[in-house]
């Protein structure tokens, strides 16, 4: 099992991944969806909303993270075994996922910015 940390660092428990399972972070509404395209507010206020999802994109961020280390390990232990060639489209996806991880980690801190300056 590995932690994750949230905003405020808090851990974020996430299970070992031979028992790995990824659960919705969001939260639900009485008429059974999960989806957050709802007006703020409705689940209790504004800014427990930006809060949710300031900590869900941090969540979100390290847990690719976590995952692009874990499959670089994964090419290692390949390549070792004589599949370079699986091993290369591993660093390959690894490389693509990487980019959508900057755009994240982007994302995550015009979002910090926002909030700095709404207070």
């Amino acid at each position: 099992m590995h932690l994750l940390y949230d905003e405020n660092g808090n851990p974020i428990p996430h299970g070992a991944h031979d028992e790995h399972h990824h659960h919705d972070h969001g939260h639900h509404h009485e008429d059974g969806t999960q989806e957050c395209g709802h007006v703020c507010g409705t689940c209790g206020s504004e800014e427990k909303c930006k809060d949710e999802n300031l900590a869900l994109l941090t969540y979100m961020l390290q847990h690719n993270e976590h995952h692009a280390a874990e499959l670089d390990e994964m090419a290692d232990k390949l390549e070792k075994a004589g599949m370079a060639d699986a091993a290369k489209q591993i660093r390959e996806g690894v490389s693509d996922f990487q980019k959508g991880n900057i755009r994240l980690s982007l994302a995550l801190t015009i979002v910090k910015e926002h909030l700095k300056e709404a207070k």
